[in-house]
């Protein structure tokens, strides 16, 4: 008789053997993981119908296994799937045969460019304090990408110049349409506060633990995801004396790079870091290690890049040898029931592609809080299939909702928050108070698509409500975000 067998140590992982062994008490549940630490949720908080907070925290697996006595964690990186026999073949040598398997193995960071010892992907928690060492020596670093990673780092960095290459007309363009990105953006000028608030959760990274088990770990950056607040405890200073210096190159991407050497025989030259009150482009006698050149034809030296440009599906492994249905992003295709198209195999997390036909306010993001929510309703799939049960699609893939903090204000996003294919049949309605909160809201045929809430508006309840209940909202106009109307009295 196979077992249930989950394969990934990140939050889609974790979170899919924790409900496997809530169901089934009195069978082992295995989870095969390459690392030595494990990605679990903590102070989870249902802030409403659908919104979700929680804390990430790293632990060693055998507080998982404390808390769960009938999951068993594997630690070794996996060889080879056998989908026809039903088996998993793992590095050490042994194999597993599961009766349903479900693959959450996440995603690994695109690099610009591979094997240059100047390009830093950041995705884990190694990655993170690499990088973390890098930066204490770095006068000047180039960061190119605009997703989450990107925001944060560059808010983030001290003491250090940041050129910030990014490929959309805004910053944060995942995220924000350029009004929110303007209202950000004020924020990288103005000065940090100097009290960072002490966060609730605790760390524990693989610093102390065997060193061949890091080595073992490391060698293809296996690590999951990093939590939403990663860089806390990481003290990310350079070498200067100042708080804030980020120039932001849009509209680009990364051409070329070359080392020192090859820059020297180009005999091209370099610019210096471009100030307010310097608009003159001048020349950088200054060396550096590496040197950018981008598509706008700038040339920028630096110690070295930050690759923050999204991620791609862990496949490889399992392909070879078997006949996955694959999205165009690289993922791996899952019906509404988290089922790929092999028998009894399920897959969670950033490892996988939505392919059913999505609720018209939601939409696929590679983000902790679907992977927890994939994760969970993939143990339930795999549960009602074993059990004989049908189950309806979980309520939290009616609408999308992700909360965050960027730039240390909250941030919540709802449904089609940047009018994802809503074509220019839309209108956008904004409220915003500079340096306190932004409030725009996606309207299609008087009804509320979606919206994107920064700093404390206290009106993410009403508007998920007015959004899942698709209630038609013209009556209302522009009344709906009068800051004098309390608009929750109206709708409760």
């Amino acid at each position: 008789m196979g077992k249930f067998v989950v394969v990934g140590g990140g939050i889609a992982g974790v979170t899919c053997a924790e409900e496997l062994a809530v169901s089934f008490p009195s069978e082992e549940i295995l989870l095969i993981t390459a690392s030595p630490v494990i990605k679990a949720v903590t102070n989870f908080k249902q802030v409403s119908k659908i919104l979700e907070e929680f804390d990430v925290e790293e632990q060693p697996s055998t507080m998982l296994e404390s808390r769960f006595p009938n999951i068993k964690v594997i630690e070794s990186g996996l060889k080879q799937l056998k989908s026809k026999e039903h088996c998993i073949v793992t590095e050490d040598g042994n194999q597993h045969v599961y009766e349903k398997l479900c693959l959450c193995a996440g995603a690994k960071p695109k690099l610009i460019c591979e094997g240059n010892p100047y390009v830093l992907g950041i995705r884990d928690t190694d990655s993170a304090q690499e990088f973390q060492k890098q930066l204490t020596k770095a006068k000047r670093i180039m960061i190119i990408g605009n997703g989450g990673i990107a925001l944060e780092l560059v808010y983030e960095i001290e003491g250090c110049e940041v050129i910030w290459a990014i490929k959309d007309k805004a910053i944060g363009n995942t995220f924000f349409d350029a009004g929110a990105a303007e209202f950000l953006t004020s924020k990288l000028v103005s000065e940090k506060p100097e009290a960072k608030i002490p966060h609730k959760r605790t760390k524990y990274t693989t610093e102390g633990m065997k060193k061949e088990a890091r080595s073992k770990a490391k060698a293809d950056n296996v690590g999951s995801a990093l939590g939403p607040d990663w860089h806390e405890g990481l003290d990310l200073q350079g070498t200067e004396e100042f708080s804030h210096k980020v120039h932001i190159e849009p509209m680009c991407e990364v051409k070329k790079i070359y080392l020192q050497e090859e820059f020297r025989l180009l005999k091209k030259n370099s610019l210096t870091f471009p100030t307010n009150h310097n608009k003159s482009v001048t020349t950088d006698n200054e060396t550096w290690p590496v040197y950018v050149e981008l598509t706008n034809e700038k040339l920028y030296g630096c110690d070295f890049i930050v690759s923050a440009t999204g991620v791609t599906p862990n496949t490889e492994l399992f392909l070879h040898g078997n006949n996955f249905d694959v999205g165009e992003d690289g993922g791996l295709k899952v019906d509404d029931h988290m089922h790929t198209s092999l028998p009894d195999i399920y897959a969670a997390g950033d490892i996988c592609t939505a392919a059913w036909q999505p609720s018209s306010v939601w939409q696929q993001m590679r983000l902790w809080t679907q992977a927890r929510q994939m994760g969970w309703y993939a143990a339930k799939c795999m549960t009602a299939a074993r059990l004989g049960n049908c189950i309806d699609m979980d309520f939290s893939f009616e609408l999308f909702a992700h909360v965050t903090k960027f730039f240390n204000f909250k941030v919540v996003l709802l449904g089609k928050y940047n009018a994802q294919g809503l074509g220019s049949d839309h209108e956008l309605m904004l409220r915003c108070t500079k340096g306190q909160e932004y409030v725009k809201v996606v309207m299609q045929n008087g009804r509320m698509m979606g919206a994107v809430l920064i700093g404390e508006t206290d009106l993410e309840e009403t508007f998920e409500n007015l959004i899942l209940n698709q209630m038609d909202l013209s009556p209302y106009g522009e009344e709906l975000l009068d800051p004098n109307i309390d608009i929750e009295d109206y709708f409760d």
